[in-house]
């Protein structure tokens, strides 16, 4: 199994830990609903096959959705200009800003909900890899 070559104890700790982390932050993410079943009224899938799920969302001016989570890595391109609001469990907020045109890539995102606090509606479009 090592091919022959010593096993390492700080080798086997640090992979153990990376297990954890892994499972941990999955298992963090999978408490909260997905974006597409927490806020069907905001995010609507468009695509999906084994590979990839892709989203429609359309956050209306003044509304906020449902707590929900991102449970993989994901891009998102604006496809207007957006102002939103994030607001986490623990009652944090932060501000965010996305042009029209423009693309993102994100983390993993265990819970939250979104608030559009812009002068119109903010549509975009979610790929997830799955």
């Amino acid at each position: 199994m090592f091919s022959g070559k010593e096993f390492d104890m700080n080798s086997f700790a640090l992979f153990a830990a990376a297990i954890m982390i892994g499972v941990g932050s999955s298992a963090v993410a999978q408490t909260v609903e997905p974006a597409y079943k927490a806020a069907p009224d905001t995010y609507k899938v468009i695509f999906e096959d084994n590979n990839f799920r892709v989203m429609e969302a359309n956050h209306k001016k003044g509304v906020r959705d449902k707590m929900h989570s991102h449970p993989v890595p994901f891009v998102v391109y604006n496809l207007t200009d957006c102002k939103t609001k994030l607001y986490s469990p623990d009652g944090s907020t932060k501000e965010v800003k996305g042009k029209a045109g423009t693309a993102s890539a994100n983390p993993v995102i265990a819970a939250h909900a979104a608030e559009n606090i812009g002068d119109a509606d903010c549509k975009q479009i979610f790929v997830e890899k799955k």
